[in-house]
Order: C-alpha cells, then sequence, then structure tokens
C-alpha cells in the first residue's frame, strides 16, 4: 500500500483549512458569508461536472476497465449522472440538465441489460430524476417495466459469494454485495414515491434487509464488501471494511432515507442505522480529511476521494434532515476541503480508486465517473448546508 503524497492540485477556495476566528463576525454578515461559502461550493461542482461531460467519448485518461467504463447505462456511468442530476438541480447553467436529458433520450430512457443486476439498475436513478424534474415524463413507466420484470419473478438465490467470484456469481442477482445498495435500492424507493404503489418499497426493504444481515458488522457498525471478507483480517490484524463499498452502502442509505415516508414503519430501523454508521464514519477520517481506503488500516492508509465523497454527502445530509448535530460538521467541513483539494485546475478529479472490490493502490492522477458522482452528491449536501446558515 502506497504511503499518501500531497497532490499538488491547487487549492479550491472551499478547501481553505478550518481555523479558529479570533472573533465571530456581526452577525449581519454571518448570512453574506454563508451564500459566499456556498456559491464557492457550486462554482467546484461545475468546474468538476464540466471536465467530466467534456471527456465523455473517450476514456483514456481512465487507468483500468475502460471497457466498464464505456458501458452506456453500466454502474460507472450510472453513478456519474445520480450525481449530475444533483448538480443540474442546483445550477443555473442549463448544460448539466441538457447533457442528462441528452443521455437519457439518446438510451431510451433503458436500464442496463441484466435483469437483475444491481449495476444496470442505478442509471435509472438519473431517469427518475428527469421525469420529475426535467419533463421527461416518458422515461417513468420504461424504468418501472423492468422493476415489474423483476418482481414477475423475483430471484431466489444465496446472498452469499461463491469463493473466486466475481459480479457475475449467482448471487448477483440479488444485492449481494455492499455497492448494490446504492445501485438499486434507492431505485425501487423512489419508483413507491412516485407511483404511490408500494411493492416496489417493499421489496427493497425486505432485500435491504436480508442483506444487511449478511454483511452489516454489529460490533463495527460498518459493512463488509461482501461475503467473501467476513472473518478475513488485513497486515495489522484488522477486519477489512473497504472505504468505497461502505462508502456506496452509506449513501444508499441516505438515498432511502431521502425516499422513505415518515411515518413508514422501516424508517426506524434505517434511521438507527444511519446513525450507527455516521458514528463509526467521524472516528475513521484522516487527519488531512480522507477517509483511508482501508477504513481500519490506521494512519499511513492510502486516502481516496470517491469513498470521502460518499462519507461526506451522508454527513451533510444528516446535518440537513436533523438526524445528526453539528458535532459532526467539522467532519463535513474536513471532507469538503478534503475533496476539493483533489480537484486540478481544469476540474479533473483525482485520488479516486479505480474500478475495484477491497482496498488498492490509488495515484495522484487516478480519475473515475463515479468518483465525480460522488463529489456531486457530497457538494450537493454541502451546498444545501452552507445555504441554511
Amino acid at each position: 500500500m502506497a504511503s499518501w503524497r500531497k497532490s499538488g492540485a491547487a487549492l479550491l477556495l472551499a478547501a481553505a483549512a478550518i481555523t479558529t476566528p479570533l472573533s465571530s463576525p456581526p452577525a449581519q454578515a454571518q448570512p453574506a458569508r454563508a451564500q459566499a461559502d456556498a456559491a464557492t461550493v457550486l462554482t467546484a461542482m461545475e468546474r468538476v461536472g464540466a471536465w467530466q461531460i467534456a471527456h465523455l467519448s473517450d476514456f483514456g485518461y481512465v487507468r483500468t476497465f475502460r471497457d466498464h467504463t464505456e458501458e452506456p447505462r453500466g454502474w460507472i456511468q450510472g453513478a456519474f449522472y445520480v450525481g449530475l442530476a444533483q448538480l443540474a438541480a442546483r445550477s443555473p447553467d442549463p448544460r448539466f440538465r441538457e447533457a442528462l436529458v441528452a443521455k437519457g433520450r439518446a438510451e431510451g430512457w433503458d436500464l442496463g441489460p441484466r435483469t437483475y443486476h444491481a449495476d444496470d439498475h442505478v442509471i435509472g436513478r438519473a431517469w427518475l430524476w428527469a421525469a420529475e424534474n426535467a419533463g421527461q415524463k416518458e422515461a417513468l413507466p420504461v424504468v418501472r417495466a423492468r422493476l415489474d420484470r423483476v418482481l414477475a419473478a423475483p430471484p431466489r438465490t444465496t446472498l452469499d459469494f461463491a469463493a473466486g467470484g466475481s459480479p457475475g456469481a449467482a448471487c448477483s442477482d440479488r444485492w449481494c454485495w455492499s455497492d448494490a445498495l446504492f445501485m438499486a435500492p434507492p431505485l425501487w424507493a423512489e419508483m413507491t414515491r412516485l407511483t404511490g404503489d408500494p411493492k416496489y418499497l417493499a421489496y427493497a426493504d425486505a432485500e435491504w434487509q436480508a442483506v444487511s444481515a449478511l454483511l452489516y458488522d454489529p460490533a463495527s457498525h460498518l459493512y463488509y464488501r461482501d461475503s467473501r471478507f467476513i472473518g478475513q483480517r488485513g497486515p495489522k490484524g484488522e477486519k477489512i471494511f473497504w472505504s468505497r463499498g461502505n462508502g456506496w452502502s452509506y449513501a444508499g442509505l441516505v438515498a432511502m432515507l431521502k425516499s422513505l415516508p415518515k411515518n413508514h414503519p422501516s424508517r426506524p430501523r434505517y434511521e438507527a442505522q444511519f446513525r450507527q454508521m455516521s458514528d463509526r464514519v467521524i472516528q475513521l477520517q484522516g487527519s488531512e480529511g480522507y477517509w483511508p481506503v482501508s477504513l481500519e488500516g490506521g494512519p499511513g492508509a492510502t486516502p481516496e476521494t470517491s469513498g470521502t465523497g460518499f462519507f461526506t454527502y451522508g454527513l451533510a445530509f444528516g446535518l440537513n434532515s436533523g438526524l445528526l448535530d453539528a458535532s459532526y460538521r467539522p467532519a463535513v467541513e474536513r471532507g469538503w476541503a478534503a475533496l476539493a483539494r483533489a480537484v486540478r485546475p481544469d476540474g479533473r478529479l483525482g485520488w479516486v480508486q479505480q474500478v475495484g472490490e477491497a482496498p488498492d493502490h490509488v495515484l495522484p492522477d487516478d480519475t473515475q465517473l463515479f468518483g465525480v458522482g460522488a463529489f456531486l452528491l457530497a457538494g450537493s449536501e454541502v451546498y444545501d448546508l452552507k445555504r441554511r446558515l
């Protein structure tokens, strides 16, 4: 595992180090400062989003798995468009909304080719956003038809990941790996919110609880990436909890809470899990603001921006929703500062672990679309947080 080396990327204003002022500004100055901070966050989001939109036709800058990156309705691009939707919802610049709508129309608002695989569901989250917020009503029935197909013949496979398995393993017809909790359940919950039909949320809720019973460690309050990692130990004897794998599940938990009705009988369980994970997550943040690729790897573990983006997103959501109190605010500020430092002057995001399933080496210039998606999600909640102060 390489030790972290500080990136030479220019510091964005949003990444200014947290300091204690000698005196508080006048009360009337505080709203103006909050607006200025929010504007800086939005500017950073727009720069990163614009860079990625300009680099969607040639993925030569992606170090590994370029073929997967090229899949137009796969999870890599899907995670980016989920984040882009949140930028489009906040930016007055129409190009972000236009890019998302153009993508959806080009793909016929369809999901990926595999009926059951969660990775092929995630882009539907962006399509439902377009249906509700960009006048693309035709998207909803296309997505709904896929979910109905799953419900007509729900998978009954085990959730155990076969030894030496891969995302093509039999269990992947269900949500048997932590990443899947971001990819699929929020789409199902949103479908219930938009249509009023409870069957979609009921399916997502049951499957979430099933996979959590297997992969969520009740002592550590973190997810194993899949069943192969249960009982494994790292070089220091620590349990192996992958940063992005937990980031996926934590961000998926946020999305579920955004869609769940306030009076839903399962909501207290999701809120309790969110608070548990939040308490653990803030303990594992590095001094530079990043979360390491291996969450329990200890000091010196390589930092990484996709996991950091998801954790910052979730913590900021907790503050905005009232599920977390102000004591979590410093972790959000450090996380956003770290993310902003990883952005090059041209808007390219660095320090993104490449496609994988476990902690791995990260280089300063490593980037990927799902990392940008995580950055935009984090920015959306940090922006909202700063605007309401």
